[in-house]
Formats: C-alpha cells, structure tokens, sequence
C-alpha cells in the first residue's frame, strides 16, 4: 500500500474537546503574548519550541514554577550543538527531592503503594514523606553519605524506593536503581562500575505467586562491591523477626539505620542548593551487546523535561493519580516518580499484572479512581490475546488516559483500546529512551490520536527521520535524529574520562546530530510518527531497508502466532537474508499453510522484497529484563558468535534455542 493510500486511510480514534482549557493550551497563549508571536495551533507552537529553543525552556521554566534558591544567569549557548552537551541554566541553584517535595496540602496523599496478592493498599501523604525522607537523609548524612556519592536501590516498586531516592537526592548524592528480577551478573555489570557507598534491599519478594528470597542474591552482590560502607535491609515481605542479615557484612535493618539520624528531635529537611547539571541518577543501557552503559542524568534536565511532559503533555495536576506498570530498573519508574512535582498522586504497584487475574491493575484504576494508566504495548497485546474486555466488567469512570510504550503500539492495539477498554480515553504511546531518561514523541491532549500513529513531536525535541546521506525524509523509514540540544541528554557518562563512549554512542553517524537507534516514520499530513524497530535491527535484503517492527505488526495479527522474532543473516560475501521465527500460540501448530498465508501478507502489505527467506518455528524469543524483545543478541548467535551478557535477559535459557539450527547452515 502506498503512503498517500495509508494517509487517506489515518483513522480518528480520539478528538479533543473544543471546550477544553489545558496547560498545553494556556501555554501558548502565554507564550504568544509574552513573545508577541501568533501561534495558532500545536504545530505553530512546536515549530517555535524547536527554532526558538533557547526561549521555549525560558518559557517553561517560568510557567512550571520550579522552586529554586538562585536564578539562571543564562538558558544555553545557543551557537553550541547537541553534540557539545551544552550546559544549561547557567547559575542556577536547585534541588530536585524539594520540587517533588514542595507540595503544602499536608493530608493529600502522595503515595499509594499496592502488592501482588495484597488486599491492603498503603498510603503516604505528601507530609509523612517529607518526615521519612527527612529521616532517610539524616541516617545518611549520619554515615557520611556526601554531594556525589552513589547511593543505590536492589528494591521493588515500592515506597522505600521513593523515600530512599529522595533522601539521595537532597543531599546531592546519585541514585541508582535496579529490580530484584535482575540476576546478580545484570547487577553487578551495573553496579560495580558505579561504586556504590550504600544500597538499600529487601529480603524477598513476591511475583507470579510465588516467594523469591532475595538475600542470597544480595549477598553475591554485596560482596563484588567492595566500595559498600552499609547493606540497608527492608523487610518486605516477612517480619524482621524471621530474617537473618548475619551473614551479609555491613548489613543492617532498615529501623535500626533510621534510627542512627533521629537524634533528640526529629530531623528537619535540608535540601542542597546545587547546580542546574549537578548528576541526580545514573541509568544503564540494556547490555545486550557488552558491559552496560553508565548514563548520567543531570537534576534540573531530568525535572524541567518531566515536568514539560506531565504538565503540558499530559495535562496532570493535582488531582490527578497516576500509575505506570514499571520496576525500579526501568526509567518509567524515574519519570514516573517525577508526577510528584506537579501535585498529583502517585501509585506504585509490585508484582505481575496478571496475578491473580488480569482484573488487577483494573481493579485498582476503579479502586482508587485512577486517572492515567501507563503500561507496556506488550500487556495490552496480552490482554487482547486473552480476549479480556474491561470496559464490560469495571466502570473505569475516571481514567481519562492510557499511556503505553516499551515497544511500538500495533495498530490492532488501538483498536482494542477503543472498542473493548474505554472509547473515550486518550491512548498515548510514548516513545524516547533511558538515553534522554524521557520521550521524543508522545501525548498531546489538543491534537487526535490516529490508529496506529504517536501524536506528535514534543516541544522543543527537534526530531527527524533522516536517510543515509543526513537528509531529512517525510512518509518514508528513516534515522531517528535530533538535530538541537535538549536539556534532558546525558551530561557524560561514567567512567568515559574523554567523551569518546558518548561521542560512538550517539554522534558517529552523522556529525554534529544525535543518531538514536531507531528507525521511525513520520506521516507528513498528520505529524504521527510511526516507530520501525531499532535501527540496529533494520533490515535490509535486496537493497530494501526497513525495521522488524514492520513486519512484526503483520505477522502478530495472526491468531495462530503468540510473538515471533525478525532478523537478518549474513553470508561471507556480505549478502543478507531475513530469517522470520514464530512462536505459536497455544493450541496452535506450526505449518507450511500458515507460513504461506503470512508470506502472502507481507507481500499485500510491504512488498514482495520484504517477505522472508524462511520463516521457521521457535519456542521461545529472548526478552531483557525490561520487557524489550532482543534481536542483536539472536543475530549475533546465528553468526556464531557468543552473547556474554546473559544477566540482562529476562529469559536467558531461549538464546540456546539459536544455536546451530540445521536451515540456517551453509548460506
């Protein structure tokens, strides 16, 4: 089908209400007085955002009122590129804990935290926390716990997470956080190259039904840390009484480490003045292909982006509440944790999604009166695939929005969105990265949501899709760039003492510009962006390139296939064939019927050059940790090549699937 056919074909799925009156809204206005500009719709105040950026984060920064002790002297060098990483907001003093913390309605709940299996939900006001992080800073100033120090998280979504990463973060150390999923080599390829002064951890956990005991793990961790000066323990799931820490050195129970900076009254809330760039977490890159890369997000960039997000974005204010299905390792949590700053409530849930049915997070949306709902596209597909229909058994009255990203959102998505979840909530799929600790694209409560399509670019991200030779290309696959400096990039990574890991990571495709990985499409009359798959996952037989996620979603919407994996293989001569896996869904068997009708649906939909060499049955595909299906790892097997990084999958035991399949010989 050509794209001007798929143009004509963009289906409305949601409008905005013309009687509407939203930040985004208020916004422009705002900035259309302020700068004497008439901006008209989105797009005009995008375009703006983006020629103008300089003046856009001035603009925001004003409408967001972020609490500071000193004023920018300048926004940003603007003859500086992205490639330079820029400083911003020159001179300014900040902190991140007292934005989230800044909210004076003392009785309104800032936490609710809900487990797997547990009918009881706790609730946190925004004064118990200020107390408890207030607390949490004292014990760590107590055991010397200074401005740059790494403090770290082995911990489940839960309250202590939140407690922990703010006390850190009031000081002015890093927070680092991985989930009790992750095996102790994905932790300690994280960890160790950090080193950590203090972690705090549990002693198990809860998922799928079952209890993981959590301290031999820990205690493998612990002992390649040679920096840790304290183990905090959380019991999580049994009472202190049950659990022994005498074998984990340095270790100690939560209360007893809160009680070393209680003191003679309760201790009061400093928070640090520090710079704008001062470094507030350390996030990783998956470590599919090598040891993890140590991202360094600055305090000011990290909040004055979430804030433009949550506030602009997706419209969030204090009444909102919100949840995102998310661990600790996943940078939704951080983003996610972030909505504090603007008031609303936030709800962390630990455990699987599907325990002890699929009602459950549902449940909790009607339970607490959920406004915004964020997931991954994978749980929706399930859910379809599951026939589950919400809209039939839960009232969901106040969820006014869904949220999804992780992986490109299928078209068949949407459509089961709308007709079996809720016909009046705005779908937003979200697209960005832990690289930008935020998105590219994502939610816009002033524009439609077309089937199949992100909204739109968001303000002040000057993306592009480019072709090999750097130029810019509408309606056709090509290189997710940004072309101008955003205030949310990396500051440096760890341990890269002369730029030049950043520099490979982001800048050695084409100079000057930020090269991200993915490969999208960006529909010129809509200004939808359609993602294609990571672009070291582009194929590209016969001269034709494009991504996985193309064929992935023609080949998902048949009933008979639960996931399927595409990628390429190479012969000597270089020459590249695409070799499709299915993975049948239950009750279904793999056959030569079926693998002819999905050929023939990749011919109707792409073209004939886009119809795999063969198409074989596995039984299983390799996912990291985060839910992220992993082709590089597969390609590099099938050339005969080892993976190293095992820890960072989900399921690693499926990469042995790969090994010396009989078809895939002597090409």
């Amino acid at each position: 089908m050509s794209w001007e056919a798929e143009i004509m074909e963009s289906q409305v799925m949601w409008e905005p209400d013309t009687k509407r009156n939203t930040h985004m809204d208020r916004f422009r206005a705002a900035v259309a007085s302020s700068c004497g500009l008439r901006l008209a719709n989105y797009n005009d105040l995008y375009q703006w955002s983006v020629e103008s950026f300089s003046d856009f984060w001035a603009e925001f920064w004003k409408y967001s009122n972020i609490v500071c002790s000193r004023l920018y002297d300048e926004v940003v060098d603007t003859s500086k590129s992205i490639a330079d990483v820029p400083e911003w907001f020159k001179g300014s003093r900040l902190n991140y804990a007292e934005n989230l913390l800044k909210h004076k309605d003392n009785d309104k709940i800032a936490l609710y935290a809900a487990k797997e299996g547990k009918e009881e939900i706790l609730k946190v006001t925004f004064e118990e926390l200020r107390q408890s992080v207030a607390l949490y800073a004292a014990a760590m100033r107590k055991m010397g716990v200074k401005v740059g120090d790494r403090v770290v998280g082995y911990l489940p979504n839960s309250i202590h997470a939140v407690e922990a990463m703010l006390a850190a973060a009031s000081i002015g150390a890093i927070w680092s956080s991985t989930s009790p999923d992750f095996g102790i080599n994905g932790v300690l390829d994280r960890f160790s190259q950090i080193q950590p002064k203090l972690i705090f951890s549990v002693e198990a956990v809860v998922y799928n039904g079952k209890e993981h005991n959590h301290l031999e793990k820990l205690l493998s961790v612990v002992k390649g840390l040679p920096d840790i000066k304290k183990v905090v323990v959380i019991p999580y799931v049994s009472s202190r009484e049950t659990i022994d820490i005498s074998k984990i050195p340095s270790s100690v129970f939560l209360e007893d480490f809160l009680a070393t900076g209680k003191g003679d009254q309760a201790p009061q809330l400093e928070f640090e003045q520090l710079p704008f760039s001062h470094p507030l977490f350390i996030m990783y890159s998956s470590g599919t292909t090598g040891a993890p890369k140590c991202m360094v997000h600055s305090a000011g960039g990290t909040l004055i982006q979430h804030l433009k997000e949550h506030i602009l974005h997706g419209n969030m204010t204090s009444t909102d509440i919100i949840m995102y299905y998310t661990t600790t390792g996943w940078m939704m949590w951080n983003w996610l944790v972030t909505a504090l700053a603007t008031g609303a409530s936030v709800v962390l849930y630990d455990g699987s999604p599907l325990i002890p049915s699929p009602n459950v997070l549902w449940d909790l949306i009607d339970r607490l009166g959920i406004t915004i709902l964020g997931t991954g596209a994978k749980w929706l597909a399930v859910l379809e695939e599951k026939n589950f229909k919400p809209c039939e058994t839960h009232n969901l009255q106040t969820l006014h929005t869904i949220l999804s990203t992780g992986s490109p959102l299928k078209s068949q998505s949407y459509e089961y969105v709308y007709k079996h979840i809720k016909n009046s909530v705005l779908l937003g799929s979200i697209s960005g990265g832990t690289d930008i600790i935020s998105c590219f694209m994502g939610q816009n409560v002033t524009i439609p949501v077309y089937k199949g399509e992100i909204q739109a670019r968001n303000l002040g991200m000057a993306v592009e899709a480019w072709n090999d030779e750097g130029k810019p290309v509408w309606g056709e696959s090509g290189e997710l760039v940004c072309t101008k400096p955003i205030p949310c990039q990396p500051t440096h990574f760890w341990n890269d003492e002369n730029g030049s890991k950043y520099r490979k990571a982001y800048f050695s495709k084409f100079p000057g510009v930020w090269a991200h990985g993915d490969y999208c499409k960006i529909n010129p009359k809509t200004g939808g962006i359609v993602m294609l798959g990571r672009s070291d996952g582009t194929l590209n037989p016969n001269g034709v390139r494009f991504g996985s996620s193309e064929i992935y979603n023609i080949v998902e919407a048949f009933e008979e296939v639960s996931d399927s994996l595409c990628i390429p293989q190479y012969n000597k001569d270089g020459e590249e064939r695409v070799i499709l896996f299915l993975k049948m869904a239950l009750n279904h068997a793999f056959s030569e019927d079926l693998v002819k009708r999905i050929r023939d649906a990749i011919r109707v939909a792409l073209s004939a050059r886009h119809v795999p060499s063969l198409i074989l049955e596995t039984k299983g595909i390799p996912y990291t940790i985060n839910g992220k299906k992993v082709e590089v790892a597969v390609k590099q097997i099938i050339a005969g090549k080892e993976v190293e990084q095992r820890g960072a999958f989900s399921n690693p035991e499926t990469l042995d699937l790969y090994q010396n399949i009989p078809e895939l010989q002597n090409f």
